[in-house]
C-alpha cells in the first residue's frame, strides 16, 4: 500500500514532518546562503592561500609542480575558510589540493611521505601500474604510515599522461588529502600545445565525513532536497494525464525508491571547488590569445559526477585516465569520480568560464580562462535538474505499463533470474535468485543493456555534443585477445538504499572473499549496475581495456562509470601479483561495502 504522503511528496526526516517542496526551497535557500558567505569570506581564504605553499591566491597555475624523481612530502592538518566557517583540512605540504608531481615515463621515483598527523596515513598512486606493496592501501598492501613516521615509497615509472594520487585512510580524501601527476611520455607527444593547466575538481564539506555516513546510514536520501512535491505531481498530471503521473508514482513507490536519487551527498551538504577554490573565489587561468592550452581535468571529489563545458569553447579530448585517444570533439563531457580528461582548446581574447554542473543540478563548480588578470566570464544557467528513468532500473528502454509496471524488486529478480543464463565461457556467473531474498539487495535489472553511447542522466537532448564512451578510440593499436582467450568474472553491483549498503553481488565487503586469479590469466571483469546509481568502479595495479566496440583500439582506463542499468565489461592481463582492491570510487559507497580484494598469485 501507498501513503497519500508519498505520492504527494511527503517524507519524514529524523521525527519531524516536512514537505519536500519546503525541503527543495530550504536547499536553494540554504546554497544561496553559503555561496553569499563564500563571498564574504573570500578575503579571509585569500589570505590563507598566499600562505600556503602554491599561494597565487585565485590566478595562477594552481598548486605547486614539484618535479623530478625525488619528492618530499609532509601530511598534515591547517584551517580553512571555504564557506565562511574554519574547518581543518587535510593536506599535502600545506596545501588543497597537494602538490601536482611531474616525473618522466622511465625513471623510476622516490616519494617519501612525513606523517604530521595525529592518525595512520597513506597515499595511493591512483593508475600507477607498479608493484604491489607501493600501492598505499592500508591493510592490504602495507600497514600504512604511523603518526610520527615516513615511509618511502618507490617505483619504476613505466607509463605517462595525467593522473592523481590520495589518501586511502579513513576519509581524508574527502577532507582535502590528493594532488595532480603528470607523468610526461618518453617519445614525443601525439599533440601540441603551448601552456597547461591541471584543473582538479573536489567536493568540501564543512560536516565531519563519518556524521555525513551516519546520516546516510539513518535516512539515504537525507541530503536529497530535490524530491518531487505535489506540485510536480500537478504538472505532470497536466502533461502526461492524472492517472500516468499516478501510476509512475506507485511505481516508485512500489519499489521504494525515488527518481530524483541522483547523488547520495548534494548542495546541500557540499561546497564545489576547483583546485580548491570555491564559485566565489573563481580561480582564474590566463592565457595569451590564440594559444592553445592542455586542460588536465581531475575528478577528485569524494562522491561527485561533474558535466563540464566552456561555453564557447569546443574542447577537444586528446586523453583519458592518462591514455592519449583519437581527438574527439565536444561540447561537453562527464567526468565520474576518480576519471581524469585532458581537453585542448584554443581560446580567444576573451574570458571564458570553466562551468562544472554537479550531475544532479544542486550546485557547480567554476573557474576561469582569461588573458588579462581580472575579467570574468558570464555564468551560463543551470540545466535542469534530472529524474532517473525505468531505463535506469534496468527495466529497459521504454516505460513499462500493465503488470510490469507493479512489480515488486523480488519479481524483477525472479524474471531475471528465468530470463538470465550464462552468457561467456568459463564464467563465474552469479546466480540472479541468490539475490531475491538478500536484504543488502534491493533491486535487480531485469533487462540490463550497453549503454555506451548514452551521454547520462540529464544529458540527453540537451542540444550540446556530449562525449560518450564509444567514441573513445586508442590512438594506438595494442592487441586485444579473442572472446575465449579470457576468463569472464561476472559482478553484479548491488545495493539497498534504505539501509545504505552497497557491495558485489549482494555482499559486502566484511561478507565477501577475495577474487582470486592467476599470474598470467588473461580476465574480462563483467559488470551489471542492479542499483539506479552510477559507480565508478577502479580496479588497482592494473589498466583495462574497456570493451566498446573500437576493435584493436579499445581505450585504456584505469576507472569506468557504470550506468545505472548497464552491463559493460573490460579486460587486462594480470600481469602482476598481490593483493589488489577492486572498489567503487564514491567514498560512501566503499565505505558502506563496495570494496573487493582480487588475489593474483
Amino acid at each position: 500500500m501507498h501513503s497519500i504522503a508519498y505520492i504527494a511528496g511527503k517524507c519524514t526526516r529524523a521525527g519531524r514532518q516536512e514537505s519536500l517542496h519546503a525541503r527543495e526551497q530550504r536547499g536553494h535557500s540554504l546554497n544561496r546562503r553559503r555561496f553569499v558567505k563564500g563571498v564574504a569570506a573570500f578575503g579571509a581564504a585569500s589570505a590563507f592561500w598566499r600562505a600556503t605553499a602554491w599561494g597565487q591566491t585565485t590566478t595562477g597555475a594552481g598548486p605547486a609542480i614539484l618535479t623530478g624523481d625525488r619528492f618530499d612530502l609532509t601530511i598534515g592538518s591547517i584551517p580553512v575558510n571555504i564557506t565562511g566557517r574554519t574547518r581543518a583540512a587535510t593536506v599535502i605540504n600545506g596545501s588543497m589540493p597537494g602538490p601536482s608531481l611531474s616525473m618522466r615515463e622511465g625513471d623510476t621515483v622516490t616519494i617519501n611521505v612525513t606523517n604530521r598527523l595525529r592518525e595512520p596515513t597513506s597515499l595511493h598512486w591512483h593508475g600507477i601500474l607498479l608493484p604491489n606493496g607501493m600501492d598505499g592501501v592500508p591493510g592490504l598492501t602495507f600497514r600504512g604510515i604511523m603518526p610520527g613516521e615516513t615511509f618511502t615509497y618507490r617505483f619504476p615509472v613505466r607509463q605517462s599522461g595525467t593522473y592523481w594520487y590520495h589518501s586511502h585512510s579513513g576519509d581524508q580524501e574527502q577532507t582535502g588529502m590528493f594532488g595532480a601527476l603528470m607523468i610526461a611520455p618518453r617519445d614525443k607527444e601525439p599533440y601540441t600545445y603551448d601552456r597547461e593547466y591541471v584543473v582538479t575538481f573536489s567536493d568540501w564539506t564543512d560536516e565531519d565525513p563519518m556524521t555525513i555516513l551516519s546520516n546516510l546510514k539513518q535516512q539515504s536520501d537525507y541530503y536529497d532536497y530535490q524530491q518531487r512535491t505535489l506540485a510536480s505531481f500537478i504538472q505532470d498530471a497536466k502533461a502526461a494525464g492524472a492517472g500516468a503521473a499516478l501510476q509512475d508514482r506507485l511505481m516508485w513507490g512500489e519499489m521504494r525508491m525515488s527518481p530524483t536519487d541522483i547523488m547520495d551527498v548534494t548542495g546541500a551538504a557540499y561546497t564545489f571547488l576547483i583546485n580548491g577554490n570555491s564559485p566565489a573565489a573563481n580561480w582564474t587561468a590566463l592565457f595569451k590569445p590564440g594559444e592553445k592550452i592542455r586542460l588536465r581535468f581531475i575528478n577528485s571529489a569524494a562522491m561527485t559526477t561533474f558535466d563540464v563545458r566552456i561555453p564557447g569553447l569546443p574542447l577537444t579530448v586528446v586523453a583519458a585516465d592518462g591514455s592519449d585517444v583519437a581527438p574527439v570533439v565536444v561540447g561537453e563531457f562527464r567526468i565520474g569520480v576518480a576519471e581524469t580528461y585532458d581537453v585542448i582548446v584554443t581560446p580567444r581574447d576573451a574570458a571564458f568560464t570553466i562551468f562544472a554542473q554537479a550531475e544532479d543540478r544542486s550546485g557547480y563548480a567554476r573557474a576561469t580562462l582569461a588573458p588579462r588578470p581580472g575579467m570574468t566570464a558570464a555564468l551560463p544557467p543551470m540545466d535542469p535538474r534530472p529524474l532517473r528513468t525505468m531505463q535506469d532500473m534496468g527495466m529497459g528502454a521504454g516505460h513499462m505499463h500493465g503488470a510490469a509496471a507493479a512489480m515488486t524488486p523480488k519479481m524483477a529478480m525472479a524474471m531475471a533470474a528465468a530470463m538470465m543464463g550464462s552468457t561467456a565461457n568459463n564464467a563465474d556467473q552469479v546466480n540472479p535468485m541468490s539475490l531475491a531474498d538478500n536484504i543488502n539487495v534491493d533491486n535487480m535489472a531485469m533487462q540490463p543493456m550497453s549503454r555506451l553511447d548514452e551521454p547520462g542522466t540529464g544529458l540527453e537532448d540537451n542540444g550540446r555534443r556530449v562525449l560518450v564512451y564509444s567514441d573513445l578510440k586508442s590512438l594506438k593499436a595494442h592487441p586485444v585477445g579473442g572472446l575465449n582467450e579470457y576468463r569472464d568474472i561476472i559482478f553484479h553491483l548491488t545495493g539497498n538504499m534504505q539501509r545504505f549498503v552497497w557491495g558485489f553481488d549482494g555482499k559486502k565487503f566484511s561478507e565477501a572473499g577475495p577474487v582470486r586469479i592467476k599470474l598470467g590469466e588473461r580476465i574480462r571483469f563483467v559488470l551489471i549496475n542492479d542499483t539506479m546509481m552510477e559507480h565508478p568502479v577502479h580496479l588497482h595495479g592494473f589498466i583495462f581495456s574497456l570493451e566498446n566496440g573500437q576493435g584493436d583500439r579499445l581505450p585504456l582506463k584505469h576507472t569506468v562509470n557504470v550506468k545505472p542499468g548497464e552491463r559493460l565489461s573490460f579486460v587486462f592481463d594480470a600481469d602482476t601479483p598481490g593483493h589488489w582492491a577492486f572498489h567503487c570510487h564514491l567514498l560512501y559507497h566503499m565505505d558502506a561495502g563496495m570494496f573487493r580484494t582480487v588475489i593474483v598469485a
